[in-house]
Formats: C-alpha cells, sequence, structure tokens
C-alpha cells in the first residue's frame, strides 16, 4: 500500500523520545492452524458478549483529508485500505491482533499433494448486502474483473495462479486461467509453483469479492458520501454480523492537526487516523505509535542512460551523506525490507566515501565512453509541498555536484504525485510504501518485472530467478533466505536509497473502544471494534506522551 503524502509525520516529533518499536504480528506462520482459529472466534465471542449493547452508537473517526478510491481493485493507499476493509471481503481477511489470515468467506480449504491445487469451500451462509448469495462464481468473476483491469496495482500478485498472467497482459484466454467455480460453494485455484503464503495475500482488498456498484461483501455498506466524509452502516445480511457491534461509522475528513485534537478532548471523535497534534491531546493513554512494515526510499528510474547503468548508481550512492539523509526519521532504515522474525539480515547502504564515490563515477564514465568532464544532468520528481523531499534534494545535489552530476528538481501537485510517477520523465522519485501482507515478498514485488508494482522499470535477472525459487519452495526459512539474496542484488544494484520505516501515529482510548490493536500493517477491521465502558484508569499503551 502507498502510504499517503499528507501523512503527517511531524506530528510525531514530540513523541520521538518516548517511541517504542514494535513488530508485532510480523511472524512467519503462514496461516492459523484449526485451533487457533476456533480460540480466535471464542476470544472474539467473549469480548462481543461482554459489549454492553446500549453503549454501541454512531462511531466517528477523523481521517486525512484526501480524494478516496473506493473500487478495490485500484485503490491503493493505505487509509483506503482501513475503509475497504469495511465494505468488502475475500476468502481470507486480518486477525486484527496478528495480522494472520483468518477464514472469511472461505469457511476451509483442501491443499493438493503437489501443494500447486486449491480448494476453497464458501460458506453457505454468504450473502452481499442485497441479500444474494455469494458463490464461488462470483468469487472468480471478481478476480477475472481485477486481472482484465488497467493498471490495477495488485492485480499481478495473482500471476501464481496458471495462465493469470498471459490474461492479465492480453496474450491469453480467460478461460485458461486457472480458478474454477466447480459448483456454488466450491472454487478451485490452480498455481504455478507451490505459494505458501496464499492466504497472506488473499487477506488485500483487492481480493475481495465485489459484486455490481452499491453492493457490498463487507460488514459495512457505504451509506452515504460527501466532500467532507462518509458514513457505514452495519450490513446485516453479512454472514458475521452477530458478531459486528457498531451500527454505524461516521468517518470525518481533516487535515486541522490541533482542532482535530482538541475535538478528540471534548468526546466528539472516538478515533483520530494520523491527523492529530499529539501535544494537545489531554489522554496520554490515547496516543498510539507503532512501527509499521513499511519503508521510505528514493528510487531510480531505468528510463534514461546513464541512470539505467548500475555503476553509475552506486557512484552516486557512495557519495549519500546516509546520516544527514536519514535524521529526523524515527526508525531510520539501510536496508528496504522491514525486519521480520527469521529473515536473515542483508548488508544495507549506509557507507559514505567522495574520494572512492568519485573514482566510481570516473570509471563508469571510461567504460561508457563519457568523458569525465562531461556535466551529467539527473531529473528528481518531487512532491510541490514537501519540505521533506526538498531538503533530501539539496543534501543529493551537494553530495553529487563533485562527481560532475547536476540535480535538477521538477514538482507536481501533492495529489498527483503518486498518479504521475509512470508518465513523468525523471530519474529519481520519492516512495513510501506499505506491505500488504507479512512477508518480505510485499516489497520485492515492486522490483519484479512485469509486476503491476513496478514504478522502476528495473529489471535483473539473477533477482528474477531468486523470487521464482522463493516462490516455490514450501520451506519458511529457505522462503526467507532466498528473498534475503534477492533483496541483497537489488541493494547492490544501487536502484533505491532506503530513508526510514515508518511509523504510525492514532488517537484511540483503549478504555472506551475494545477490538483495537497496534499491528504492523495497521489496519484495524472495523467488524472488531466496539464501545465499552470505562472501567480502569490506565491502559497499556506502546508509548506514553506528556
Amino acid at each position: 500500500m502507498k502510504r499517503n503524502l499528507f501523512f503527517s509525520i511531524l506530528c510525531l516529533a514530540g513523541a520521538l523520545s518516548l517511541f517504542a518499536q514494535t513488530a508485532e504480528g510480523t511472524g512467519s506462520p503462514d496461516e492459523l492452524s484449526a485451533d487457533e482459529i476456533e480460540l480466535l472466534e471464542a476470544e472474539q465471542d467473549a469480548e462481543l458478549t461482554t459489549a454492553d449493547g446500549s453503549l454501541q452508537r454512531r462511531f466517528v473517526i477523523i481521517a486525512p483529508n484526501h480524494e478516496y478510491d473506493f473500487n478495490p481493485h485500484t485503490a491503493n493507499y493505505s487509509t483506503e485500505a482501513q475503509f475497504l476493509s469495511a465494505l468488502y471481503e475475500g476468502l481470507y481477511s486480518y486477525d486484527p491482533k496478528t495480522l494472520d489470515p483468518v477464514p472469511a468467506l472461505a469457511e476451509s480449504y483442501k491443499l493438493s499433494r503437489t501443494k500447486k491445487r486449491w480448494t476453497f469451500t464458501i460458506r453457505e451462509n454468504a450473502t452481499f448486502s442485497n441479500g444474494s448469495p455469494i458463490t464461488a462464481a462470483a468469487v472468480r468473476a471478481s478476480w477475472l474483473r481485477l486481472l482484465s483491469t488497467p493498471e490495477a496495482p495488485y492485480a499481478s500478485l495473482l500471476d501464481c495462479i496458471v495462465g493469470a498472467e498471459a490474461y492479465r497482459t492480453g496474450s491469453g484466454a480467460e478461460a485458461s486461467v486457472g480458478i474454477t467455480a466447480r459448483n456454488e460453494r466450491t472454487l478451485v485455484v490452480d498455481l504455478l509453483v507451490p505459494t505458501a503464503h496464499l492466504p497472506r495475500i488473499l487477506c488485500h482488498h483487492a481480493f475481495s469479492v465485489i459484486p455490481e456498484q452499491g453492493v457490498y461483501s463487507g460488514a459495512f455498506v457505504l451509506a452515504s458520501s460527501g466532500e467532507s466524509g462518509f458514513v457505514f452502516a452495519k450490513n446485516e445480511h453479512y454472514w458475521d454480523a452477530a458478531h459486528v457491534a457498531l451500527p454505524e461509522i461516521a468517518v470525518q475528513l481533516s487535515d486541522e492537526l490541533t482542532e482535530n485534537a482538541f475535538r478528540f478532548n471534548a468526546g466528539e471523535a472516538d478515533w483520530i487516523l494520523n491527523m492529530v497534534d499529539t501535544k494537545v491531546l489531554l489522554n496520554p493513554y490515547a496516543i498510539r505509535i507503532a512501527a509499521e512494515f513499511g519503508t521510505e526510499y528514493l528510487f531510480f528510474t531505468a528510463r534514461n542512460a546513464p541512470w539505467n547503468n548500475a555503476d553509475f548508481r552506486n557512484a552516486l550512492l557512495t557519495a549519500v551523506p546516509w546520516e544527514q539523509l536519514r535524521a529526523g526519521s524515527l526508525v531510520q532504515a539501510d536496508s528496504l525490507v522491514y525486519p521480520l522474525s527469521g529473515y536473515p539480515a542483508v548488508e544495507g547502504l549506509h557507507e559514505t566515501s567522495p574520494e572512492d564515490a568519485l573514482d566510481m563515477m570516473q570509471e563508469a564514465r571510461k567504460n561508457a565512453g563519457i568523458a569525465s568532464d562531461t556535466q551529467l544532468q539527473l531529473v528528481y520528481g518531487i512532491s510541490m509541498s514537501s519540505e521533506r523531499q526538498r531538503m533530501q534534494a539539496e543534501l543529493l545535489k551537494a553530495a553529487w555536484e563533485p562527481l560532475g552530476v547536476e540535480l535538477v528538481v521538477q514538482t507536481t501537485p501533492d495529489d498527483r504525485y503518486l498518479g504521475s510517477i509512470p508518465y513523468w520523465n525523471c530519474d529519481l522519485f520519492s516512495y513510501s510504501w506499505i506491505g500488504d501482507f507479512a512477508d518480505p515478498t510485499a516489497f520485492l514485488e515492486l522490483f519484479r518485472a512485469g509486476s503491476t508494482l513496478n514504478q522502476t522499470k528495473w529489471h535483473n535477472e539473477h533477482f528474477e530467478s531468486l523470487l521464482k525459487e522463493a516462490a516455490a519452495t514450501t520451506d519458511s526459512a529457505e522462503h526467507y533466505k532466498l528473498l534475503s539474496r534477492a533483496e541483497q542484488v537489488l541493494l547492490d544494484d544501487g536502484v533505491l536509497l532506503p530513508i526510514a520505516h515508518q511509523v504510525s501515529l492514532h488517537a484511540v482510548n483503549p478504555n472506551l473502544v475494545g477490538g483495537w490493536y497496534t499491528n504492523a500493517l495497521d489496519i484495524h477491521p472495523f467488524k472488531y471494534i466496539y464501545l465499552k465502558e470505562d472501567l480502569t484508569d490506565t491502559a497499556p499503551n506502546v508509548v506514553l506522551a506528556k
């Protein structure tokens, strides 16, 4: 998921000294066991059984003010993912605590001996918001529509399915795609290679079951929408409606940090997503800060010479003043993938040597037949009002001038920045990404050739072969090892400049709101949230602020 550019990272500065890094929910299991699912459901039953029905009312959220895309096939922002998880559902959904896949529309599955055929059984009581049944054919139709949607950002994650990539790129027929509705309740999916993390992928909103416009498959429906916000109402036809406590959710859009905090203090908002001045909040226990499975970085494109040459890119990287570039970041990053439990460490980018950089640049020029005194131009595309990106540009400009490189800055309006990248002829861009499932593939897919998420157009055969090997293995340790090697290839080829691992910020009072947990993907499914009576003076938290 792309991080919203308007995310108020400055709001976190006051809490820097109090920040406690956490990576909950990023363990390696691919799914919950039957016993764990039973335990989770029992816990949810217990929580909602004790929830006082008289306390359940309209739940008010304040969210960043930008244009929201409620089409799960094309939406790409982290805030959109939060809301889409309420409106739509697929075969799996996220556990609110651990982020492990939990059965949603699929009540069970069978895996073939070869590990390449998954047979899913759709819940008998699964229905859309209009009361019509959700069938295996509906799942198939939704996935095929995703594959045929131009520029759908996550469509290539289904390339593991037989015939999916060919159909997606227009070179194959729909009938050749390995997605079959055997009957109303049985969906058969045939894979090219074993893909143990498939359930994690299918938690994502892009793979939800999407009927016609105005009909929903999730716990809520979109009741109204306007410039100032939108309202969700409980979907009474949802298969698990008995476990959905909130009758209505009102989302109000505002970037007024101080005003948002005052409204929270006055009890006018139950939850603020990111946009809040923590210094104004009266209740320190409401400040929820946690490390995310995400990374901010700059990346080179492979559009123009000589920056499509790894030797030139690595010369520039060796001159980067990494400490200054990462200064002010809460969790500095020298690699792409946020560290997962069991994921082998890679050799990150942290060494600065202007002398070595000059030698490397001269050697690259010599090999490319470019004179040592030829001025090279590198264009950096940035967001118009981003002071952070301007400061990064100034640092890089000063570091690269001694190498005979002129950094030229071009700008575009904030709300057009991310959408402009595929068409904007620049050599360097700023990006911010949150993994969509707890596997390194969620990051490395951004650089795979043919991926719908690949903005760089970089291609490396060794990298590609490692990704294929990692997808084919059923050994989780070997899977991580191969992906770690692939990440090392990416870093060694000088494609990106890692800056920071991301941090989420919310204001929500755990004494009043149940079913809300900090987690590494910053996804908080609405179906689990409920209001409760405040019976305690304090509550455990990720961080306390004064």
